[in-house]
């Protein structure tokens, strides 16, 4: 084949991906039925407080949406009533350095994990020792590094899943503590530095990614532990988050380059990228600390290092919001967001500091349900129900429900 006939090919090839760039984005905006910042401009705001004394570094929201699960530096794992604002638990921990925490799927136990390198379990229905403090059901114990993360599995509630600093991820038997499947480690296919968080695929929870230091995420299979089942790549900094799409078929990621990613899972590739213009020169570019998606995935909330918790258009990559730049808002580092589905919106606030905050959040009552959203950040807490939305969750898809 001669030069010229490579060169028609290839001009005959970039045409065809530049229609089919086009026709993507033709498509994209006929999905476009709602102005989504606009909509969100002229709503008020209102926020109901909660408080920690020290440095809270996760939360989870129980299944029945009206718990949570924090966890602090002041060597407590706290359980609130996020109807009333009030504490319902208030278990010391052995190790205050904790960094991650989750509620089981029945609610009825929570976990945590940190620099002890082991994962604790508490029945919230033990009874309380001659101090008050509930013991601990059990202890999970192997990894060799700090547990970074960890999540129970959503339809089998004795097994959780914990990504650790030592680089790999382990599957438990919550009932005999005993690890059934160790994901990393020795195999090639594994990271090759700390992993910083995992998420479960609610669609199939045999499927979880993993993020990591090594810049990568890696999905994994339960039944088939000695490999990951496919490895993307793409950012240029440790991924700090990571979180499954609503339909289980894609995921996002957020990392220290100050980008959020959309990769399909299937077939690997990168759907979107969501990141702020910065000057070249600008070596001081947020780090996006943690993800979360609305409901039906239109639109991704991204916590930053600054503060800033940016609600992007996942269609179009453009930001919505902004909530930390709203009066009152947090004026320290975001550690962490999660998010469940009920009748109207919720947003959680952690600011990472020592200065009360109030969060701010939008609500839609339609026909579709809308999603609570936590927040996680130091030392106070604000669980917001506004009787506004960010957008008519009804017209976000066609026939596709609510945000």
């Amino acid at each position: 084949m001669s030069v010229a006939d490579l060169k028609e090919r290839h001009i005959a090839a970039t045409a065809t991906v530049n229609a089919l760039r086009e026709r993507l984005k033709q498509r994209r905006q006929a999905l476009l039925d709602t102005d989504v910042a606009g909509y969100a401009k002229g709503h008020g705001k209102t926020a109901i407080g909660f408080g920690s004394t020290d440095l809270v570094y996760s939360l989870d929201w129980t299944p029945e949406r009206n718990r949570i699960v924090s966890a602090s530096q002041d060597g407590r794992l706290i359980v609130w009533n996020a109807l009333t604002s009030q504490k319902t638990h208030a278990i010391k921990l052995h190790c205050a350095w904790v960094m991650t925490c989750a509620f089981a799927p029945n609610g009825q136990s929570v976990a945590c994990g940190g620099l002890d390198s082991a994962c604790s379990i508490f029945n919230l229905n033990s009874q309380v020792d001659r101090d008050g403090n509930i013991p601990i059901s059990r202890i999970l114990t192997g990894h060799k590094g700090y547990v970074s993360s960890c999540q129970f599995v959503p339809d089998q509630e004795t097994r959780l899943i914990t990504g650790s600093g030592d680089q790999t991820c382990v599957l438990w038997d919550v009932t005999t503590g005993q690890r059934i499947s160790v994901f990393g480690g020795e195999f090639p296919s594994g990271h090759t530095a700390d992993v910083l968080s995992v998420s479960i695929n609610s669609s199939n929870s045999n499927m979880f990614v993993s993020g990591s230091c090594d810049a990568t995420a890696r999905l994994w299979d339960t039944r088939i532990a000695s490999r990951a089942v496919r490895t993307y790549h793409g950012h240029e900094g440790d991924v700090n988050a990571v979180k499954f799409f609503p339909d289980g078929q894609r995921f996002g990621t957020g990392s220290d380059d100050g980008t959020c990613r959309l990769f399909d899972m299937r077939t690997g590739h990168q759907l979107q990228i969501y990141s702020q213009q910065h000057d070249n020169n600008d070596n001081d570019v947020a780090i996006v600390t943690s993800i979360a998606f609305s409901i039906s995935g239109r639109l991704l909330f991204a916590g930053y290092s600054n503060g800033d918790c940016y609600v992007w258009d996942t269609l179009v990559a453009e930001v919505v919001l902004n909530l930390g730049t709203l009066q009152n808002s947090h004026e320290g580092r975001i550690s962490c967001l999660v998010q469940r589905s009920c009748s109207s919106l919720w947003l959680l606030f952690w600011v990472f500091g020592y200065l009360a905050s109030v969060a701010t959040a939008m609500v839609e009552r339609g026909k579709r349900q809308g999603t609570p959203l936590g927040v996680g950040t130091v030392p106070c807490c604000d669980v917001v129900d506004a009787q506004k939305s960010i957008i008519a969750m009804q017209k976000c898809f066609p026939e596709g429900g609510g945000s």
